[in-house]
């Protein structure tokens, strides 16, 4: 079982991670209170040839750490009450859980897991207000449950049934919704916690009997077992292969069928899988270490798509004025954007830095990056330009900035401006290939951990880990 959500932000990574880019070394003399010389733009090499970010056979395990903590933001923005409030409610299900899972070889953590993402361990959920839709503990679909699973399922009382619990519930009758919810737990099995439990294990057997494989039975409760078949039958003829290999070695270029029709299905189904094992790592922090998991559901919720648990404020430098950026420029910490931005598809927004002469400063100090995120940025186009198949430059235009220089912008900046591990892409892209391009790597990225982002009208906001440079050199 996996135990971590977040990677710990690895700072050891930094003298490494610029190793894409050649900086023009200026020697830097500090005396007597001078500021220090900004370094010259270099050029940028060239991205690694191929795609850096694709699986790696053997590394099954790295691979779903990473994308674990690359998907499981939603655990704790869309939790009923948020995750601490959920987690508590899942657990009141454990002892069912360990009854129905007892000498079937069904992980009873994984059951729970999908409890959590399934119904945040409302028994009486329904995925609308027709129960002909997913209901229950498990959100089993009236049809599966009924032609597959054996269940025991009057459509007809059901649904009379729920409209009266709705009407109930409308008029603040408590008595009556919990009285009427019990009459329909006895001619829905879905609504009847042991039964819907017990119909999961059965489908997980199933789909383990189909698959020979955990990950992908787990997977397939969500995407269902025909769906995830087309895909493995699209990707290597139909042999079932680790789920984190058919995700990450599929892409437009590459096992392209398999690609779009695992990016076909709604509702993230792609993801499920890791999304389950998230959920039963919060569950397990859920029970050993509370205090932690109420600090990283802080993290998850209290910036835009989850920024701040890629750097948790306090653990990384956030540049308070002109003279800490100028600094950490000196110091290699941040580097120049390069001089060369078109042979690496990229362009400058020519208003980066517009604002820095009422502070008294150059245009070209808010045009930086911590390595990492330099190193990605420039991976990320090659990436885009290869497939698409445009040479169109992405525009950059937002980089690093002092918080004294985002003080004086209309609009709040994006979570990390003054870390440097934050870049802005304005949203005008030459062609819709182009576009498809760079949402299927911030996917592939996002998935991986290495990135958090915002779509806002006019641009796309990208915040990078910090061990995105190790991981383009090394992989997870």
């Amino acid at each position: 079982m996996l135990e971590t959500l977040r990677h710990r932000p690895v700072m050891a990574v930094l003298a490494v991670a610029g190793a894409t880019v050649l900086i023009v070394v200026l020697v830097v003399v500090l005396t007597g209170g001078s500021q220090p010389t900004l370094p010259l733009p270099g050029i940028g090499r060239p991205a690694r040839p191929g795609d850096p970010f694709a699986y790696a056979p053997g590394h099954q395990a790295a691979f779903d750490r990473r994308a674990v903590a690359g998907s499981n933001q939603v655990l704790f923005a869309k939790s009923p009450g948020g995750a601490v409030a959920t987690a508590a409610r899942v657990a009141s299900y454990r002892g069912v859980i360990d009854s129905v899972t007892a000498g079937t070889g069904v992980d009873s953590n994984m059951l729970e897991g999908i409890v959590f993402l399934e119904s945040a361990g409302n028994a009486n959920a329904i995925a609308g207000r027709d129960p002909v839709a997913a209901a229950g503990l498990t959100q089993i679909l009236a049809q599966t449950g009924q032609a597959l699973l054996g269940m025991h399922i009057d459509l007809s009382q059901s649904r009379s049934l729920t409209a009266r619990i709705d009407a109930a519930y409308a008029a603040g009758d408590g008595s009556a919704v919990a009285r009427l919810q019990a009459r329909r737990a006895k001619i829905d099995d879905r609504f009847d916690p042991q039964k819907a439990l017990a119909a999961t294990v059965s489908y997980v057997k199933l789909a383990q009997a189909r698959f020979d494989r955990a990950d992908l039975a787990i997977e397939s409760y969500h995407m269902g077992i025909g769906n995830l078949q087309q895909v493995l039958d699209r990707y290597d003829g139909g042999r079932a292969v680790p789920y984190s290999q058919l995700f990450f070695d599929s892409a437009p270029d590459r096992h392209a069928a398999a690609y779009a029709l695992l990016h076909s299905f709604s509702d993230d189904s792609r993801l499920y899988y890791w999304r389950v094992l998230g959920a039963a790592a919060v569950m397990r922090l859920y029970r050993t270490s509370p205090a932690a998991l109420v600090q990283m559901a802080g993290l998850e919720t209290t910036s835009p798509a989850g920024a701040d648990a890629l750097h948790p404020p306090g653990a990384t430098q956030s540049f308070a004025t002109a003279e800490e950026l100028r600094q950490a420029y000196a110091q290699r910490q941040v580097l120049p954007l390069p001089s060369n931005p078109g042979a690496l598809g990229l362009a400058y927004d020519p208003t980066m830095g517009s604002l820095a002469q009422r502070l008294g400063q150059p245009a070209a100090l808010y045009r930086g990056l911590r390595p990492p995120a330099l190193d990605l940025l420039i991976e990320l186009a090659a990436r885009v330009r290869t497939l698409s198949g445009v040479s169109a430059p992405l525009r950059i235009v937002s980089t690093v900035a002092d918080r004294q220089y985002l003080n004086l912008l209309p609009l709040p900046p994006a979570p990390l401006t003054s870390t440097g591990y934050s870049f802005a892409i304005q949203r005008r892209y030459a062609s819709r290939r182009q576009a498809d391009a760079l949402q299927a790597m911030l996917d592939q990225l996002q998935a991986l951990d290495l990135i958090a982002w915002v779509r806002s009208p006019q641009t796309i906001q990208i915040a990078v880990a910090s061990d995105a440079g190790r991981v383009i050199v090394d992989g997870p």
